[in-house]
């Protein structure tokens, strides 16, 4: 793209340039023909013909027209953009060139928004380039269109450029730039820059501009600054539906579903005259699938037939996947039968359902059935069956699908796709041939397809495989501190304590912390957090005590703890006691204690479940003669008679 010169910039209030006017044989050549004449009825039927949408006539009659006006043109420019219709709109820009009227800044926005909707952003960057008269709105209107069209990057430089001419910004400049952040380029880089425009916003006094501060909210949510966009949210003065909806779909979307539920009881209760709509209401069932809240899933969907929601297809996808996540497929799955419409996003929504409860045949089943119906898969259903192959074992079903996505549907697999085919073939103990997967990659494997690898070592105690996995993840995740956590598992299980003390050491040395282990369980329609460390809670010694006499009473009829899972060296005793503490066996406990009689236990984790708290988990449903539903990071556990649904396969 050219670069931007020096600009003298001056402001047309009735931008009416001179006419470098096309010349017809026909027509008269002294210079009183030249002047501006009052609009003649051509360009009236022109004008006319644009309202009514026959563009090609407009078009055509325009050739006859010696003078068009700029209303004229600015009928031609919104009818293409209408239309959609690039060929045309060349058309009417070319003859708007030779018409003089290229230096006309109201016109240039027009165009500039027109190339913006018909997706070409060489349209849009040369008439920003060839016009030298830039007021603020042609500025603006770059922007909007480079944004629209995924160039955030180059908003970035032209804002810094527009900036150092001395060109002041207005709202819709912050507005713009800001939304241009999170569309394209480096996380790091452009949140970096977010900042910086951040900044700008306070100097200029924009603080108090509730759609720039509502814009500032969702593009911090977008980077996962979610502190950042809880300050800006918490300093608005005034605050509408939108703000409100951005940072309630910022803590959703960030693992604080909890916060997310909790903001939106604080909106409805203090502003009455704020009414949520469906964007608000599927944040909310997305934070309500988070904490596998059946019961505030319920209200919410109340709310949502009461208020007419019913028919916001979105509304509904989302409605499938919380009831899946919240334990109850069959209800999602009756939601999806009564709906009148689908889309990609519901069938979508059905095979990740099954997807997260192992029912691997029944998602591919549903996959097939979507693509007979003529539905074109997408990229995440892909992931969705694939997932589903992979927590049922179904290794060469999952791979047939794998190799169908380039063969019968152009798709060529990302990187998530080839996590998908690693652990699959991980899972299975196929580990030489997911490593031989991940080596024939074109693409730069990334984070999560080691990440694939390096948690199937885990499950199959693949030391050496292990290490190589970390190693590059090491490298490519130096602050995650997940991957070392891993590492330390496998070498604990493996004996190798040594080892396991240099793992904890880099830690320290990196100043890193394992993620500390937290469920939350849904009593009486309330959500409660427990934590695998949490004297906080008030019922803590009774829970610890339950859990011990619990265990003790298991053992004596076959429970052995798995004791691999503490990465200390310690005696076998101490090692036990440990494992009481761990979230999981928290939340039983918590729901033995505090649900009804008979109800099922419903619990999610942020981590994947460990080998004793399944094990654990398993002994009391049949001792307690409790149904107990356990949602971790990948997928869910129905534990019912000492069974699990996923076969001791997850």
């Amino acid at each position: 793209m050219s670069q931007i010169q020096t600009l003298q910039l001056t402001y047309l209030p009735t931008p009416l340039p001179h006419r470098r006017r096309r010349i017809s044989a026909a027509s008269p050549t002294s210079p009183s023909t030249l002047t501006v004449p009052i609009t003649s009825n051509k360009n009236h039927s022109i004008q006319s013909l644009c309202k009514k949408g026959k563009l090609k006539q407009a078009i055509h009659l325009l050739s006859d027209e010696e003078n068009p006006t700029q209303h004229t043109y600015e009928l031609l420019i919104q009818s293409c953009a209408k239309k959609k219709n690039l060929s045309d709109a060349l058309t009417v820009h070319q003859n708007l060139t030779e018409d003089g009227f290229d230096q006309d800044p109201f016109l240039a926005t027009k165009l500039i928004n027109m190339y913006a909707e018909l997706g070409s952003v060489r349209g849009a960057r040369q008439v920003f380039d060839e016009i030298t008269d830039r007021t603020i709105y042609v500025w603006n209107a770059i922007f909007r269109a480079l944004s629209l069209l995924g160039y955030g990057e180059e908003v970035l430089r032209l804002y810094r450029r527009m900036n150092l001419i001395g060109m002041p910004s207005d709202r819709f400049t912050y507005t713009y730039v800001l939304k241009a952040c999170v569309v394209s380029g480096s996380e790091l880089s452009l949140a970096r820059a977010g900042k910086e425009v951040h900044a700008n916003v306070l100097r200029r006094g924009y603080e108090s501009h509730l759609h720039i501060m509502t814009t500032l909210v969702d593009m911090y949510a977008k980077f996962g600054c979610v502190e950042s966009a809880w300050l800006v949210f918490s300093s608005m003065s005034a605050k509408n539906l939108v703000s409100w909806s951005a940072m309630i779909a910022c803590f959703a979307k960030n693992g604080r579903a909890f916060d997310a539920l909790e903001l939106f009881r604080e909106m409805m209760r203090e502003s009455g005259d704020v009414l949520p709509n469906s964007v608000t209401m599927v944040s909310v069932i997305q934070a309500c699938a988070a904490l596998s809240a059946l019961e505030q899933g319920k209200l919410i969907h109340g709310h949502i037939l009461r208020k007419g929601l019913d028919s916001i297809l979105p509304v509904m996808n989302a409605l499938v996947t919380m009831y899946a996540r919240c334990g109850d497929l069959e209800l999602g799955e009756t939601i999806f039968n009564q709906m009148t419409r689908r889309d990609i996003v519901s069938w979508n929504s059905l095979i990740s359902s099954y997807a997260v409860h192992g029912l691997g045949s029944k998602a591919l089943q549903t996959f097939q059935e979507m693509v007979q119906l003529g539905m074109s898969p997408t990229s995440i259903s892909f992931i969705s069956v694939l997932g589903a192959c992979s927590h049922s074992g179904l290794v060469d079903e999952g791979k047939l699908v794998f190799e169908s996505m380039v063969k019968e549907h152009g798709i060529y697999p990302s990187v998530e796709h080839y996590a998908c085919i690693v652990d699959l073939l991980g899972r299975a103990n196929r580990l030489d041939e997911a490593a031989k997967i991940i080596a024939d990659m074109r693409d730069e494997p990334g984070p999560m397809v080691w990440g694939s690898l390096l948690g199937s070592c885990r499950i199959h105690c693949n030391v050496k495989l292990a290490e190589r996995a970390s190693s590059r993840l090491f490298e490519l995740e130096p602050r995650n501190a997940g991957n070392y956590v891993l590492l330390a598992d496998i070498y604990a299980e493996a004996k190798m304590w040594d080892e396991v003390k240099g793992v904890k050491k880099l830690l320290e040395a990196k100043g890193l912390q394992k993620v500390s282990g937290c469920c939350w369980i849904e009593v009486k329609k309330k959500i409660y957090s427990l934590k695998s460390v949490d004297e906080l809670n008030p019922q803590i010694e009774q829970l610890h005590a339950l859990l011990l006499k619990l265990s003790k009473e298991m053992m004596e009829q076959g429970y052995v703890p798995e004791t691999k899972a503490v990465l200390y060296d310690l005696d076998t005793e101490e090692k036990q006691r440990v494992l009481l503490g761990h979230s999981e066996k928290l939340a039983v406990a918590y729901g033995l204690i505090n649900c009804s009689k008979g109800e099922t236990i419903r619990i999610s984790k942020n981590l994947r479940l460990c080998e004793d708290c399944h094990s654990f988990t398993k002994f009391i449903s049949k001792y307690a003669n409790r149904e107990i539903l356990v949602r971790d990071i990948n997928r869910f556990h129905h534990f019912r008679d000492g069974e699990c649904s996923c076969r001791d396969y997850w």
